[in-house]
C-alpha cells in the first residue's frame, strides 16, 4: 500500500513536471514580440471607434493616446529607442518598470494600447471576447506566470499614466459647446440630408502634442465669397459643379474609396438609416498596419509607426480645425443649390463642419510625411482598408501619392473646392515635416 502511494506521488510529480515543461518556453519573449498582436489590437479599437460613431478629430485623439501608451510600454525593452517624455507638450512623466525584474514588454505594450482604447471608447462589450482570447494567446505562448502578471501590471500602469496625461488636453472642457450659425452669405450652414450641428467647433482649443500653437501653420485666407462671374470664388464653384456632373468611373471610385464618413445618412423614400464607416484617421492607421506588415517591421518598429502616424493625424486635425472655424466657409452644396442649380447633388454626403481647409488633405499629407520618414519615399503598396465596406484594393507608388489622391477625392465627391485641397495639402505637409523634425524616437 505504502509502495503504491509512493508510486502514485512519483507519477503525479512526473505529470506535473511534464505539464510545467510544456508551459515553459525559452523563446517566449521572441514569440510574444510578434507585431500581429499589436496590429489586431489596433483593429479592435478601430471597430469600437466605428461602433461609437466618433467625429474624425475625436477618433484621432483615441488613436494617438492608445499608440503613445503602446510605445511607452515597449520602450524599456528596446534600448535604442527613447521615450516621448519631455518631447510632447505637457508630457513629463510615465510609469517605469521595476529594476532587476523580468518583463515581457510587447505584452505590456499591447495591454497598454488596449486599455487606453477601452477607456476612451464606450462599447465595452465589444472588447470582452477579444480580450479574453488575446490574453489566452500570450499564456499559450508560455510566458511565465510571474512575468505575465508583472507585464500586465506594467501595461496597466503605463495606460494609467497616459489617461492622466490625456485628461489635461482640454477635451472635457470643450464638450457641450455648439456652433452658432450666422446668416452671413458665404458662411457655413448645416447641410442635407441630416442637417447635423457643426462638429467639434472648439477643437482648436485641444492641446497639440508637438505644435507650438493650433495656428502655427495657419494657411492663407480663402477666396472671399463672390459669385460674380469670373471671380476666383465663382470659378472654383463652377469647377466643382461641372466636375461632378461629368465624373469618370475612376473619379467616382476614388471619391468613394476615400469617403471615410463615420456616419452616413441614407434616405430611401420616407425611410432613413445610417451607415457606419472608418474615419479618415482610421484609414491611415489601417495603411500603417499594412505597410508595417509589408516591410516586415518588428514589434517596436510597428509601435513607432503607429505613434508617428497618429501624432501627425492628431496635430493635423487641430491645425485644420483651427482654420475651419476661423474662416467658416460655406460648403459647395449650399452655394450651388442656392446660386447655380437647386437639383445638384454631391457624390458624397457633405460632412458637418466648415469647408476650408480640407481635413482629408491636411491629415493625409501629414500622415504621408510620417510614413515616408520611416519607410522611405516611392514605397509601392496596396491599400485594402476599404474591403470591409465593399470597395476593392487600390494601389499606390508612394504615401505622398496616396495622400494626394485622398485630397482630390474631395473634389470628385463634390464636398470641397480646389483651394481647400491645394492649401490643405501644404498645411498637412508642414505639420508632418514639423513632427518628423522635432520627434526623436531613436537614441
Amino acid at each position: 500500500m505504502k509502495k503504491s502511494l509512493i508510486n502514485f506521488i512519483l507519477l503525479s510529480v512526473s505529470v506535473i513536471s511534464v505539464i510545467s515543461c510544456k508551459k515553459s518556453n525559452p523563446n517566449f519573449q521572441q514569440e510574444a514580440a510578434n507585431p500581429e498582436f499589436l496590429r489586431k489590437t489596433q483593429l479592435q479599437v478601430t471597430e469600437s471607434i466605428i461602433h461609437d460613431i466618433f467625429a474624425p478629430p475625436v477618433s484621432s485623439r483615441i488613436y494617438v493616446y492608445a499608440s503613445l501608451a503602446a510605445y511607452e510600454a515597449a520602450v524599456p525593452g528596446y534600448p535604442k529607442y527613447r521615450s516621448m517624455v519631455g518631447q510632447l507638450k505637457g508630457f513629463s512623466k510615465v510609469a517605469t518598470p521595476e529594476a532587476g525584474k523580468e518583463y515581457c514588454y510587447p505584452l505590456a505594450s499591447t495591454r497598454a494600447f488596449l486599455k487606453v482604447g477601452q477607456k476612451l471608447t464606450f462599447a465595452q462589450e465589444l472588447y470582452e471576447d477579444f480580450e479574453k482570447k488575446l490574453w489566452e494567446e500570450y499564456k499559450t505562448i508560455g510566458v511565465p506566470d510571474d512575468v505575465y502578471k508583472r507585464s500586465i501590471a506594467f501595461g496597466d500602469s503605463v495606460a494609467a499614466s497616459i489617461i492622466k496625461y490625456s485628461g489635461k488636453d482640454n477635451y472635457k472642457q470643450t464638450r457641450g459647446f455648439r456652433y452658432t450659425v450666422t446668416n452671413k452669405e458665404g458662411t457655413w450652414v448645416p447641410t442635407p440630408p441630416a442637417y447635423f450641428d457643426a462638429a467639434e467647433p472648439n477643437w482648436f482649443k485641444i492641446r497639440p502634442l508637438t505644435l507650438d500653437t493650433a495656428s502655427q501653420f495657419a494657411p492663407p485666407a480663402p477666396h472671399p465669397y463672390d459669385m460674380t462671374k469670373g471671380s476666383p470664388y465663382y470659378n472654383q464653384v463652377m469647377e466643382i459643379y461641372n466636375t461632378v456632373k461629368n465624373l469618370t468611373q475612376e473619379q467616382r471610385n476614388i471619391a468613394n474609396f476615400w469617403d471615410c464618413n463615420p456616419f452616413k445618412m441614407n434616405i430611401t423614400g420616407h425611410a432613413m438609416f445610417a451607415t457606419k464607416k472608418l474615419s479618415p484617421g482610421g484609414h491611415w492607421m489601417g495603411i500603417t498596419s499594412q505597410i508595417s506588415r509589408q516591410a516586415k517591421s518588428d514589434y517596436m518598429q510597428t509601435a513607432e509607426a503607429y505613434l508617428l502616424t497618429s501624432m501627425s493625424v492628431f496635430d493635423g486635425f487641430i491645425s485644420c480645425w483651427d482654420e475651419k472655424y476661423r474662416s467658416q466657409k460655406v460648403r459647395p452644396e449650399t452655394v450651388i443649390n442656392a446660386k447655380v442649380d437647386k437639383d445638384w447633388l454631391p457624390v458624397l454626403q457633405t460632412p458637418p463642419f466648415p469647408e476650408y481647409t480640407s481635413g482629408h488633405s491636411v491629415i493625409s499629407n501629414a500622415a504621408a510625411e510620417a510614413l515616408t520618414s520611416m519607410f522611405g519615399d516611392n514605397v509601392a503598396f496596396s491599400d485594402s482598408t476599404e474591403i470591409p465596406y465593399g470597395l476593392p484594393v487600390r494601389k499606390y507608388t508612394s504615401f505622398r501619392q496616396a495622400a494626394r489622391e485622398a485630397s482630390i477625392s474631395r473634389l470628385y465627391g463634390g464636398i470641397h473646392f480646389r483651394q481647400a485641397l491645394d492649401v490643405g495639402n501644404e498645411q498637412g505637409e508642414n505639420v508632418g515635416k514639423w513632427i518628423v523634425s522635432r520627434i526623436k524616437t531613436k537614441k
